[in-house]
């Protein structure tokens, strides 16, 4: 090898070692700790990372290189943890629920975002994070719209925050409220933001709750496709790439996702396969973010927080409201 190629591949070496090293650590913390997934420690991780002085410009170009490859394989991957007829099961009621809760919240917190000023890019992911399924939606939403790379780690951490504090909300209110087991799982597969929040949140009320509260949780999921795929067809009409290039109408990854869940409710995967698949994607998306939190700069992070923080907060009173009043009224 030459000299000239050597110092070109020690940069992307040196990048691809930093991601291994807190894609690694994140998932060993996340066994520890249940409550905070591996995607949130992760781009905790990468903003720590990112702050310091040793990683050269090549490596953290190297490492934003990597981060894109490895979120769009995540998201197809993601796909995998879908079956549609456990959804189906659901009954149409609970499914239009699911539909206008998403719907709602999203475009209510897009609205809430501008009439308190924060930025479009942080607005749109905390709706997407917030209505869907917290930091895996905010992966796959992040290369669609125009946003800095700060606007992530906040959504994220936003997503951490809020969903901690609807873990103990949501059994608290629902018992006040004199909802059964069965009515505070829908409610927390609904209101709450990641996988393993709404997991927790439902456990109080025991294994039964739990069970409905992740089959609605996961047809949150499966709404991740169409949303990120609509949004991409209004972008690629609000701003048109330049020199006649212009983005695909929609995402290759997001096709990929939904080939993915047609996979898997053929049931021609083993569980054995579909156990592997669900740790892959934890990892590729855990190395996503972990990239993408390394171009965080800490200082734009501090300055967004106040509203940020608002934002936030109306939005998971938004998505736990519409939860409970159309579970009420169609659940």
């Amino acid at each position: 090898m030459s000299t000239t190629s050597a110092r070109r591949t020690k940069p992307h070496l040196t990048g691809l070692a930093v991601t291994a090293l807190g894609v690694v650590v994140a998932y060993l913390l996340s066994t520890a700790v249940p409550v905070l997934s591996a995607l949130t420690l992760a781009v905790v991780l990468g903003v720590l990372a990112g702050s310091l002085p040793v990683l050269s410009d090549g490596t953290r170009q190297a490492i934003a290189k990597v981060t894109k490859k490895l979120l769009r394989a995540g998201v197809v991957l993601l796909g995998l943890q879908l079956a549609l007829p456990s959804v189906l099961s659901l009954g149409p009621g609970t499914l239009l629920a699911v539909v206008l809760t998403v719907g709602l919240t999203f475009l209510g917190t897009i609205g809430l975002g501008r009439l308190i000023g924060v930025p479009r890019g942080l607005a749109m992911l905390v709706a997407t994070g917030f209505s869907i399924c917290g930091a895996s939606a905010i992966a796959a939403m992040e290369g669609v719209v125009e946003r800095e790379d700060s606007d992530v780690a906040t959504a994220v951490a936003l997503v951490t925050f809020y969903g901690g504090l609807a873990i103990a909300a949501v059994p608290l209110i629902g018992g006040r409220l004199g909802m059964d087991a069965l009515r505070i799982g829908g409610w927390a597969g609904l209101g709450v933001h990641e996988v393993a929040q709404v997991v927790a949140a439902a456990t109080p009320a025991g294994t039964a709750a739990v069970a409905v509260a992740v089959v609605v949780k996961l047809s949150r999921v499966v709404l991740l496709a169409p949303m990120v795929a609509a949004v991409s067809v209004h972008e690629r009409r609000r701003r048109p790439s330049a020199a006649g290039k212009r983005a695909p109408l929609v995402p290759l990854f997001v096709l990929g996702f939904l080939a993915m869940v047609v996979v898997r409710s053929s049931g021609i995967l083993p569980g054995v396969a579909l156990d592997v698949a669900k740790v892959v994607c934890t990892l590729l998306l855990a190395g996503a973010l972990f990239g993408l939190g390394c171009a965080v700069r800490i200082g734009t992070l501090v300055r967004t927080g106040g509203r940020a923080l608002l934002l936030g907060l109306l939005s998971t009173l938004l998505v736990g409201t519409i939860a409970y009043v159309t579970l009420a009224l169609l659940g």
